[in-house]
């Protein structure tokens, strides 16, 4: 066994960036981390050309951001590294919570079967951050290490940057920023930009411990252990033989105390067990906070992230909510720089990715409060919740031991089309699609494979469409803002030029309530965007329009 050695990524001159009148370059994103590479990424299989620079020539240091849900590993679908994440990750759907020594809650975070993702993966974020590197290069992003972005002014029609670096400073411009470099986000406090929310009096201390164990793949949290009494403790399996332990420590614990291998090793000996053989890979102390800024879009500047909010590490929200902003962020940002959509797109980023921020704190701040109680009344609930929960079903509901990420449904965006049909179901305007099992030409596949970077339309059938029907698809296709026709049956049919969707299994029918001459929009980060019980081209170009803030 062997601690986790970091890579240095080869610093570049910037003589190509240096000139007399500094550069214009179309996008920069500030932030090496997994929601800025994600950005980069995005940015190159949409078509832009991006220049990101980062203060570092490492990825990070310890796990960091372990958990990445499924909605999260969708993303990664889309931008190339899932298979990898997966593979190499650790993939879990069972959390138990325990009281002392006993069992008192178990969830499962994917309870039906035919999704092509996990529940979640515990991966360490410096693998992630590798595997994202790897994926940006390859598709021909920009990075600079060891450019560190020192000054930002925002422009009305551009923004301009100063970059210092080993060979010296320059200035350079950008039409769109985006600024991904973390909770401390140098830029935001440079532009003396707010944030706001609330900070708790706790701390924690993660340890990466690499050694043999057979605990099974599953979350584990205990309230008041007897090996670490009065307080909690969180179990987590990573790659590697690498296990995530945090120790709750209390306010009043000295962080750099705490710090101390003579003050770890008892901690964890007490734990595993004396004869277990372990070896420390990481240790850290954390404090944590539930707080964003007001707006996420200033001008030309556009804050993803941590950047632009936190929350505290249960429920594992901080790098998942990123992604997703990610998500929602680049598909507009793209649209507007090809001048196919105003910049007022990117306004409902920032009302959409704040909608979800909020409801995240909210989550994560109940965890946090139930974990942590700061009043006698509080801790009383929580202890009573615990002592029942041991007996009585009911009470188990109420456990709160860290509400796990799950994808915000934007049912108030103003780029839905409102229902004019009932419907069942999940599949509202706003909602995040459901995956499922189909067959595309003969294969197996999954439903969210077919779908993405741009609009597509889902069409229900029994028998292959019209002629009419056809050309309308085909003008949705052709025109200004495409959209990509998809013929969802329950058998193979044969439709020229139109892909076929074959839900053998009818899991597509079922999740989005389909039948018929069932149509839904699907936005590019597969959103649902509309949805009707009939097919029309009209409608569905007029639901692009209201999607993409032309109408």
């Amino acid at each position: 066994m062997g601690a986790y050695v970091n890579p240095i990524y080869p610093y570049k001159s910037p003589t190509d960036l240096m000139a007399t009148a500094p550069l214009r370059k179309p996008l920069i994103v500030i932030g090496a981390g997994p929601v800025g590479l994600a950005a980069a990424i995005d940015a190159r299989l949409q078509g832009l050309n991006v220049l990101l620079f980062d203060d570092d020539k490492t990825v990070s240091v310890g796990s960091r951001a372990v958990c990445y849900a499924k909605r999260s590993l969708e993303i990664l679908d889309r931008l190339g590294i899932a298979d990898a994440a997966c593979q190499l990750g650790v993939s879990w759907n069972i959390g138990r919570t325990f009281l002392e020594e006993d069992e008192v809650y178990q969830f499962n975070l994917v309870p039906d079967a035919g999704h092509k993702r996990p529940g979640m993966i515990n991966l360490q974020q410096y693998h992630v951050e590798e595997m994202l590197i790897a994926r940006a290069l390859e598709l021909g992003a920009d990075l600079r290490w060891q450019h560190k972005v020192s000054a930002v002014t925002r422009h009305d029609a551009h923004v301009s940057l100063t970059v210092e670096t080993p060979d010296g400073s320059f200035d350079i411009e950008a039409d769109w920023l985006v600024v991904a470099d973390g909770a401390r986000s140098p830029i935001r406090r440079h532009l003396g930009l707010d944030i706001e929310g609330r900070v708790f009096q706790d701390r924690f201390l993660i340890a990466d411990v690499i050694m043999k164990a057979d605990y099974p793949a599953e979350r584990w949290f205990w309230f008041d252990p007897p090996f670490h009494p009065n307080q909690s403790v969180l179990l987590h399996k990573q790659s590697n033989n690498v296990w995530r332990i945090d120790f709750q420590l209390g306010w009043d614990a000295d962080p750099e105390e705490e710090k101390k291998p003579e003050k770890v090793i008892p901690r964890l000996q007490a734990m595993l067990g004396d004869d277990r053989p372990f070896e420390l890979e990481w240790v850290s102390i954390y404090t944590f906070q539930c707080r964003r800024m007001t707006d996420f879009r200033h001008g030309r500047v556009l804050f993803a992230g941590d950047a632009a909010h936190q929350v505290s590490p249960f429920g594992a929200r901080g790098a998942n909510s990123g992604f997703q902003d990610v998500d929602d962020l680049m598909w507009k940002l793209a649209l507007v720089m090809k001048g196919q959509a105003s910049d007022k797109l990117l306004d409902t980023y920032a009302m959409d990715r704040q909608f979800a921020a909020d409801e995240n704190i909210m989550n994560s701040t109940r965890s946090t409060d139930f974990i942590t109680p700061k009043s006698r009344t509080s801790k009383t609930f929580r202890n009573q919740v615990l002592a029942l929960a041991k007996h009585h079903p009911f009470a188990r509901k109420l456990v709160n031991s860290g509400r796990l990420s799950v994808p915000s449904f934007l049912t108030s965006s103003l780029l839905n089309t409102p229902d004019a049909d009932a419907f069942e179901g999940n599949m509202v305007p706003g909602a995040p699609m459901d995956d499922a099992p189909v067959q595309v030409a003969g294969q197996d596949a999954w439903l969210l494979d077919q779908v993405g970077h741009g609009f597509a339309a889902l069409l229900f059938v029994d028998a292959a469409p019209s002629a009419d029907v056809m050309a309308q698809l085909q003008a949705l296709q052709a025109g200004a803002l495409p959209v990509t026709p998809l013929i969802v049956a329950p058998r193979a049919l044969d439709v020229p030029g139109c892909p076929v969707i074959v839900d053998a299994k009818g899991l597509m029918a079922k999740r989005y309530d389909g039948h018929a001459g069932t149509t839904y929009l699907l936005r590019p980060d597969q959103h649902v965007a509309a949805r009707w019980r009939a097919f029309d081209a009209r409608p569905i170009a007029q639901a692009v329009a209201r999607a993409t803030c032309q109408a």
